[in-house]
């Protein structure tokens, strides 16, 4: 029986677009929470700062590059997200997105409240159940009608008497085909984005999993110290929209890219506020000014993707985009925490280091997209300028008399532009 496709922008469109603000908040939000158990691990285990970091990087690690199956959870829902909005797709995103504000509220909150009752193995049990509602978030994404010709299936080809490709090369080819290597080769700003934002993962997650043991080092109590990361994300419930609403604007279409370099600028500037004081006002003075640019980058990273690369190919970029930023969270945790170990926990230097990551990677994106667009202006406008052809063509009305003569009546100048 044949599975009726749902209509794009339609009513059902909101729905999605709900299933995937859960799925975010379930997902790409929990990460946010392991700053929770740092210290409760560090001393279960006895365990160095650089070792316990392996915990919250190899979660986060494996949620971008496809394991532990919240990887497959968001990537689905962001991916028909795209197909089921058109015209109001950045604020789409950015309202998605939102659930990640969600779960960086949430997830903090339940994870100190589960800890004190249950210890960190009853509150990871606890875990397992609730994300189980991403089975049902999935059920709510169906089929979408889209404008693009459907994919012909050819017939299988006949056996041939050469000897089969062995499994190496039947798995490059499916790799060749399903990620997208052919992208990264040909299109530069697929290119620069993508090496960008592996750069800016570098320093960006590391608030995230070292602000609540800075804070407790420093003598806030471990309510208040978990409360920052809720502020963080209470803030960015409002923020995000409105970073969505403004960056939706046709006049920001063609300067996503910029806006999202200039909010890895700010929230790396911002990193150096939290480095100068430990003082629990100022921490949360630093949490509300991180919330902005923090909201620009969440509300814009995916949306500024679907900008720089055709939707077809859109699953295959974010596969690829995630894998490869995979890397930069496994590797980022680990070293901040070595840098911990050998300077005698100076929490300081980690949030220099993710200062250093953040501002020089919104450089290298923004210098690049501009030389990229500097680059590309000739070329745009001869293609104009060859694309506008006027072709004159004299065309009569002809019409015969009563002896069978032939008569001009008018001469009809039509000229034919093709653009």
């Amino acid at each position: 029986m044949p599975q009726v496709l749902e209509r794009a922008e339609g009513c059902w469109a909101w729905v999605v677009l709900l299933a995937s603000l859960v799925t975010q908040g379930l997902t790409l939000g929990f990460p946010t929470c392991t700053g929770i158990f740092f210290t409760e691990l560090q001393h279960e285990f006895q365990a160095s700062n650089s070792e316990t970091s392996w915990f919250p990087s190899i979660l986060t690690a494996m949620l971008h590059a496809g394991g532990l199956g919240m990887c497959f959870s968001f990537q689905s829902s962001i991916t028909v997200l795209g197909f089921y909005f058109h015209h109001h797709r950045a604020l789409a995103n950015a309202l998605a997105s939102v659930g990640v504000s969600l779960g960086i509220t949430l997830w903090p909150l339940l994870s100190r409240y589960l800890l004190e009752d249950l210890g960190w193995r009853g509150t990871f049990l606890v875990f397992g159940g609730v994300f189980l509602h991403c089975c049902v978030c999935g059920a709510i994404l169906r089929p979408v009608a889209t404008s693009m010709a459907p994919e012909t299936t050819e017939a299988p080809p006949p056996p041939s008497k050469t000897p089969a490709p062995g499994c190496l090369a039947a798995c490059g080819r499916a790799i060749q085909r399903h990620l997208a290597f052919d992208i990264l080769r040909h299109n530069a700003g697929y290119r620069v984005y993508t090496l960008g934002v592996m750069w800016m993962i570098l320093g960006f997650p590391l608030p995230h999993v070292f602000l609540v043991p800075y804070a407790m080092w420093h003598g806030v109590d471990e309510h208040r110290a978990a409360l920052l990361i809720s502020i963080i994300g209470f803030s960015n419930i409002f923020l995000r929209p409105m970073a969505g609403l403004v960056a939706g604007r046709r006049d920001f279409a063609g300067h996503r890219k910029y806006l999202f370099s200039l909010a890895a600028l700010l929230n790396g500037l911002t990193n150096l506020v939290c480095a100068a004081s430990a003082d629990f006002r100022v921490l949360v003075g630093y949490c509300l000014l991180y919330s902005v640019s923090m909201s620009g980058i969440g509300a814009l990273i995916f949306q500024v993707l679907m900008d720089i690369v055709p939707m077809d190919r859109f699953s295959s970029a974010l596969g690829l985009f995630t894998v490869l930023e995979s890397v930069s969270v496994l590797i980022s945790p680990p070293l901040a925490g070595l840098l911990l170990d050998t300077t005698d926990n100076n929490f300081s230097y980690v949030f220099y280091m993710s200062s250093f990551f953040l501002i020089s990677a919104a450089l290298f994106m923004g210098g690049s997209f501009c030389a990229l667009q500097k680059k590309e202006r000739p070329g745009m406008q001869a293609e104009a300028e060859g694309a506008i052809t006027e072709v004159p063509s004299e065309q009569g009305l002809m019409v015969e008399d009563s002896r069978g003569a032939k008569k001009h009546l008018y001469t009809e100048v039509m000229y034919v532009t093709s653009i």
